[in-house]
């Protein structure tokens, strides 16, 4: 059931309040729906909880309803009704749902009741005023906007006035070299858009790299329209920028199109900057490439990369080394941001005094280190291959001519020499087979009558333990070369021959007397 509270002439403030706060006309509505529901709240305490009011825009009619919870069993009448009874009503429902009484409310609010309501009118419309703001200047987060100076504090934030909203450009945002006054318009950088109960807070920069970026989207179209881009930007605020841009398409020019007819689009730029240089270069994914075009406007002789990390030299020439390093160092400073290599600028007598001596040091390097060959033979195991058919004298001294000449680099060795290397191994090997002989010979009875007692001497020796066997030295395990056991024989062979001789004719005559 409804009835008309208000006359169609609040209904017509009400529209013009919402044109001037820029509101939408339901937001108002249903501002002014929750600021009757609590004005009726005041007049019925008892049932402030469960109070509905409906606002029909085009008739003007008020409707309030109370609320009540669908229930099993009701305990409290005036906000509970049984599901039977809701169900006749309203068909559909189920326990836990509201239901809304036919029955209207009387509408003679108090005095504080509608004190109430008009306040919470203006709350509900402040807040809504302040959500559509946020929500609008958000969208206008990392762009770049037109506002006019309103306050000038010196040292501190500067107040500009942005339409409906005021924005805050602190002192760390602010170009040193400008002065700000009052009145005067201005672009800026919107860095950041933050809710607040006192509205948006809107933080915006005049010193922000992206500042240069978004003037050159909107002075050159071919970078709007997407055929120029930006890749990388490097600005040292009120004093000198470099950036740096590329074409998806050929024969395009990314250089001229920013500079444009005269310079008449950087130019533009300049002036809004007050003044600030601008060098646009063309990228490039070579990195030498691309170094050196960032160090104009000098001349680049050489770029040398370091291995293993991002460290590049560049050789400039000398009348134009202080043109690459730039004032305080800054054009090399700005060169390292854009390109993010660190970058070591040096004139080409330095360069070639530095290079000689690089290459002195490599060559020094490379001469102390010693050669290591692919492969080394070894000489025992050569001989032991030989050894296992020492009748075949013909492949040892083959296999000992090979093994000398791929080891060294020493003359060949001569013929007396290779035969006296093969007498020398020839007489190890049978003296260790006269060891293993002696160990394992044993006599018979028949053989006793032969027995000397030169013969019982060297069975005592060998029962006591006192056959000297070949003594390991310090040496044992390491490679033996043809030349060592030559020397160790001349030393001892004339005593070891005589004795292995002896012993061994002694053998030979007893075998074959048996």
């Amino acid at each position: 059931m409804g009835y008309k509270s208000m006359k169609s002439d609040f209904f017509i403030a009400l529209t013009q309040l919402a044109s001037e706060r820029h509101l939408p006309k339901e937001q108002v509505l249903e501002a002014i729906e929750m600021a009757l529901a609590s004005a009726f709240k005041k007049d019925y305490p008892d049932s402030a909880d469960n109070i509905s009011v409906t606002l029909d825009p085009n008739s003007g009619d008020i409707n309030v309803y109370s609320l009540k919870t669908v229930v099993e069993e009701v305990s409290d009448p005036s906000i509970e009704i049984q599901l039977t009874d809701a169900v006749k009503l309203q068909p559909g429902l189920s326990v836990g749902d509201e239901f809304k009484t036919s029955e209207p409310l009387s509408h003679n609010a108090s005095r504080i009741a509608a004190q109430t309501a008009k306040q919470v009118v203006l709350q509900r419309l402040r807040e809504a005023e302040r959500e559509r703001l946020y929500e609008e200047f958000y969208q206008h987060k990392d762009t770049v906007m037109s506002g006019v100076v309103e306050q000038v504090d010196p040292g501190k934030a500067v107040i500009i006035e942005l339409g409906r909203a005021q924005a805050v450009m602190p002192g760390d945002e602010q170009v040193y070299v400008e002065r700000y006054r009052k009145g005067q318009r201005t672009k800026v950088f919107v860095v950041d858009v933050r809710n607040s109960a006192k509205g948006p807070a809107i933080i915006v920069s005049r010193s922000h790299p992206d500042l240069l970026k978004r003037l050159f989207e909107i002075e050159v179209p071919e970078i709007n329209g997407g055929v120029v881009t930006i890749q990388a930007v490097a600005r040292e605020a009120g004093s000198r920028s470099k950036i740096a841009v590329s074409t998806t398409q050929d024969g395009i020019d990314p250089v001229g199109s920013c500079i444009g007819v005269r310079g008449n689009r950087i130019q533009s730029i300049v002036n809004e900057l007050q003044g600030e240089k601008i060098d646009v270069v063309q990228w490039d994914s070579d990195p030498k490439v691309f170094i050196s075009r960032s160090i104009s406007p000098s001349e680049v002789l050489h770029v040398e990369l370091a291995q293993g990390e991002p460290t590049a030299t560049v050789v400039v020439p000398d009348k134009q080394l202080s043109l690459a390093i730039g004032k305080d160092g800054q054009n090399a400073r700005l060169a390292a941001r854009l390109t993010g290599w660190r970058l070591d600028i040096k004139g080409h007598a330095e360069w070639e005094v530095i290079r000689k001596e690089m290459e002195e040091a490599m060559a020094l390097q490379k001469a102390a280190e010693p050669e290591i060959p692919e492969e080394v033979p070894v000489v025992a195991e050569a001989v032991s291959e030989a050894l296992d058919d020492s009748s075949n004298a013909t492949i040892l001294e083959e296999k000992i001519e090979e093994t000398v000449i791929a080891t060294t680099d020493e003359p060949p060795i001569s013929k007396e020499d290779e035969d006296a290397i093969l007498e020398a191994l020839i007489l190890e090997e049978e003296q260790s087979e006269t060891v293993s002989e002696q160990l394992d010979e044993s006599l018979s009875i028949d053989e006793l009558d032969e027995f000397t007692i030169e013969d019982l001497e060297e069975m005592d020796d060998i029962n006591n333990g006192n056959l000297e066997f070949p003594q390991l030295g310090q040496n044992a395990g390491l490679i033996r070369f043809a030349e060592d056991i030559v020397e160790e024989n001349e030393r001892t062979g004339s005593s070891r021959r005589r004795g292995s001789g002896r012993s061994n004719n002694q053998r030979r005559s007893k075998g074959s007397a048996r």
